[in-house]
């Protein structure tokens, strides 16, 4: 008996150590989740790999703070249930900071700036907002873009919203003529636009939106993640990402350059 006991006691030594460096290696990882369509910000390459201007903000943030990263494949609104399950730590997809997400999430500073606009074929006779009465509006489920059409859907007539899981089908049921028009974040619609050349923004929609990474709510990296921002901010690292996936300086007085404060609730 003393001898089978003494077995299982080194047994269960052998599988503490073995299990120490896994154990300290995944508190070395921020588990991120990323919409994987939507460029420049975040998309997969040929490889199956990551990119994007959010995915190098994180991937140095990360870095500042001692840590690796892990980015999922998730949909736009699985972000939203991802974090609040704590399944994830963090996620980007140019995910606007509003006073609604900040109740059961936290955001770090911002660090882009957006607006909204109004997208249709280039030949549709739409050109603003006046001239979407009775029409088909797209949006992608989720987006503050949805949120905008449907508070303005009674005043503006709107005939239909239809909601899409990815911006992608939303943008080919436009050039499909199966939706009017499109509401969206204009960054990531001029990007599409560069390939699609059908389509066009009839009209900027100032929101004055801006872009952090959304994490569980209270968790315990956002100061420290916040703070690594501030520095990138400071030492020139995110005007260089700027630069470099959208081939222009950002606006000296954007959120880009300029520490903001910690979104509070």
């Amino acid at each position: 008996m003393s001898f089978t006991r003494r077995k299982l006691l080194l047994l269960a030594a052998a599988i503490g150590i073995a299990a120490g460096p896994a154990t300290a290696y995944a508190a070395d990882v921020l588990n991120v989740g990323a919409y994987p369509t939507n460029p420049p910000f975040e998309f997969k390459n040929e490889s199956g790999t990551f990119e994007g201007f959010e995915v190098d903000i994180v991937n140095e943030a990360a870095k500042r703070v001692g840590m690796t990263t892990d980015i999922a494949d998730l949909g736009f609104q699985a972000l939203f249930a991802a974090t609040t399950s704590k399944r994830i730590d963090v996620a980007i997809s140019s995910i606007t900071i509003t006073a609604e997400r900040l109740k059961s999430q936290s955001f770090t500073q911002p660090y882009y700036d957006s607006d909204m606009g109004i997208a249709t074929k280039a030949d549709s006779p739409i050109k603003a907002e006046a001239d979407l009465k009775g029409k088909i509006i797209g949006v992608l489920s989720g987006s503050t873009g949805e949120t905008w059409v449907k508070a303005h859907q009674e005043a503006d007539g709107f005939s239909d919203v239809k909601g899409y899981d990815t911006q992608q089908n939303l943008l080919l049921d436009l050039s499909a003529g199966r939706v009017d028009a499109a509401v969206s974040d204009i960054p990531g619609m001029e990007y599409s636009f560069t390939k699609m050349k059908d389509l066009v923004v009839k009209e900027r929609i100032k929101t004055g939106e801006q872009y952090g990474l959304m994490m569980t709510k209270d968790h315990p990296l956002l100061g420290k993640l916040n703070d690594a921002l501030t520095a990138m901010k400071k030492d020139g690292t995110l005007a260089a990402i700027h630069k470099k996936w959208f081939g222009s300086d950002a606006p000296a007085d954007s959120s880009t350059m300029k520490e903001m404060p910690l979104p509070k609730a």
